[in-house]
């Protein structure tokens, strides 16, 4: 297996999966949002977050006025759906030796939507692996170092393209400047999902 390109210790394995499984993909979590609707949730500062956002696994991340968190279920009490078994499989195909992830998070990037810089820091321990993956139109991938500033890289992720933060990397800030809306024919209306899987505890 190609060790993909290093974008700042960031493992990007470009055009990881062909056409036929990313609709298989899309068709899943069209069917994970039907049991939890995506909501653009609520910065601890009372913004509205730009990036519309949804779950699947035993734990969601949630924002509101309280804080960033993972929550056993939706805001309505329901539990949040399982992770699809393809998703599942895409994990232990790439991260053979990582415990089995407990959180799925889906965020759909609309015309003008970003992502600000950040650590994904919520987990209980950190050591733990994430594995991102792209699906629709083409983002702008922004990787800095484990502290804030400073130098940073970019890259073009593509529909198909998966990134894997690990080792030094896991703590890295990253985010999303910009997306090429309609840059990509999988999703109907334009716009990008992207699916992070992650172990929570």
């Amino acid at each position: 297996m190609s060790d993909g390109l290093n974008v700042n210790g960031v493992r990007v394995l470009a055009a990881a999966l062909d056409r036929r499984a990313q609709e298989a993909l899309v068709a899943d979590l069209r069917e994970v949002a039907r049991s939890a609707p995506f909501r653009n949730p609520v910065t601890a500062g009372g913004k509205r977050m730009s990036v519309q956002m949804t779950a699947a696994g035993r734990f969601g991340w949630v924002s509101d006025r309280r804080g960033y968190r993972y929550e056993p279920r939706q805001c309505d009490g329901a539990e949040w759906p399982a992770i699809p078994a393809r998703l599942l499989k895409i994990w232990h195909t790439h991260l053979p030796s990582a415990k089995e992830p407990q959180s799925c998070l889906i965020n759909y990037y609309g015309e003008n939507t970003k992502m600000g810089m950040h650590q994904d820091n919520d987990e209980a321990d950190l050591s733990h692996p994430v594995l991102s993956l792209s699906l629709g139109d083409e983002a702008l991938f922004r990787v800095g170092s484990n502290e804030r500033g400073g130098k940073t890289a970019t890259v073009w992720l593509k529909s198909g393209d998966i990134a894997i933060l690990e080792g030094q990397a896991r703590m890295a800030y990253h985010g999303i400047e910009r997306i090429r809306f309609k840059s990509s024919s999988l999703l109907p209306r334009g716009g990008r999902l992207n699916v992070t899987m992650r172990v929570v505890r």
